[in-house]
């Protein structure tokens, strides 16, 4: 049994334990301190951010990886090895019988070290593989590049898009002021009795809607932030304040047809589309060329011996040239595919040039 001192004493500790963990949890439940946000600090924030972007960059190393593994098949290969072997050799599974000879040799054993190398000095299709692995890598940059004008066109429409909507609310609260003065000199013409009570409530049922007018207004303003702090990455709990007006800038004076000249040859997407059409039109001559003859070269060399004291220099090299007699019908199969992925990507392109003038043209409406 506690006496009443200690009784005491442990209920202090436990209010203290409790009292400093409820403070805590509250001060780790506090949202972010607010911040001012400019139009190019929400722009970086969402290029580092955003899940679209680092998707693309993860797309850049995996493209470039696949060229190096495409590199590889050109470039020698080197490999080497040291070895100590016991072997015992029965010579009747060879075919050899000879009276008065023992069928059993060894067991014997020998020391080898050895290195042996290998490369192919011309592979037509191993070539035309890297260039079109390249023009992959090439599309994939582009398609990182568009990726990214994504992002920044997601980022802005959404800044401006919350600096459109704090207008309409400062509006909306202009029109509710001006609704409540006219309800609040209706009624003192009521009550003064100059104004039948009909204008009191027509002006009371004004106020009110443009009272609900302006919470619409408010909410749709909260909800243009969180559309902001989602591509930026900021936390939804985060407040901020956007510190950039809406920027103002001419045209240059373009046509339709020099804006379309333009686009054609910066919009990432579709300099992308043309990169991996090269491709595949390369990996179509990758395909036809396997049945080109390849010239490949082999050796090693080393030494061995029945122990290491007695190792001699050994070698061997092998030049050899390799022809696809026949394959089943893979290379057919491989140029068919080739011309399919072809196919696909020029109507893609088609429907992307569409697209894009569409895009122009709405744009130049606008």
């Amino acid at each position: 049994m506690l006496s009443v001192p200690d009784m005491n004493n442990l209920m202090r500790n436990l209010l203290v334990y409790f009292g400093v963990a409820c403070l805590s949890g509250v001060l780790q439940a506090q949202p972010p301190a607010p911040r001012n946000l400019s139009l190019d600090e929400a722009i970086q924030l969402g290029l580092k951010n955003n899940l679209r972007a680092l998707q693309a960059d993860t797309n850049n190393r995996l493209a470039r990886i696949e060229r190096i593994r495409a590199l590889s098949a050109l470039l020698p290969t080197v490999n080497g090895n040291v070895g100590e072997y016991v072997q015992e050799i029965n010579l009747a599974t060879f075919g050899f019988r000879f009276p008065g000879f023992p069928s059993i040799i060894g067991p014997f054993g020998y020391s080898d070290i050895r290195a042996s190398a290998g490369m192919n000095l011309i592979d037509w299709s191993a070539r035309k593989n890297l260039r079109a692995v390249e023009q992959n890598q090439k599309a994939t940059e582009l398609s990182a590049q568009d990726a990214r004008d994504l992002v920044v066109e997601a980022v802005a429409n959404s800044y401006l898009s919350i600096i459109a909507a704090g207008a309409r609310v400062e509006a909306a609260r202009s029109e509710v002021a001006t609704a409540q003065a006219l309800y609040e000199r209706a009624r003192d013409q009521h009550a003064a009795g100059v104004s039948p009570a009909i204008d009191e409530l027509r002006s009371q049922v004004e106020w009110k809607a443009r009272q609900q007018q302006l919470l619409a207004s408010e909410n749709q303003f909260a909800k243009d932030k969180l559309i902001l702090a989602r591509v930026t990455g900021l936390p939804p709990s985060q407040e901020f304040e956007l510190s950039d007006t809406a920027p103002y800038a001419p045209l240059e004076g373009l046509t339709a047809e020099q804006m379309l000249d333009r686009a054609h040859q910066s919009r990432g997407d579709y300099l992308s589309l043309k990169a991996q059409i090269q491709a595949a039109e390369i990996a179509r001559e990758a395909a036809l060329a396997e049945r080109y003859p390849k010239l490949a070269l082999e050796g090693n060399y080393g030494a061995n011996g029945v122990n290491a004291a007695q190792l001699h220099p050994t070698f061997a090299f092998v030049g050899s040239v390799k022809v696809n007699v026949f394959d089943g019908g893979r290379i057919r199969a491989d140029v068919a595919q080739t011309d399919v992925s072809i196919r696909q990507r020029q109507d893609e392109l088609g429907s992307l040039d569409e697209h894009i003038e569409v895009d122009v043209r709405s744009a130049l409406l606008d």
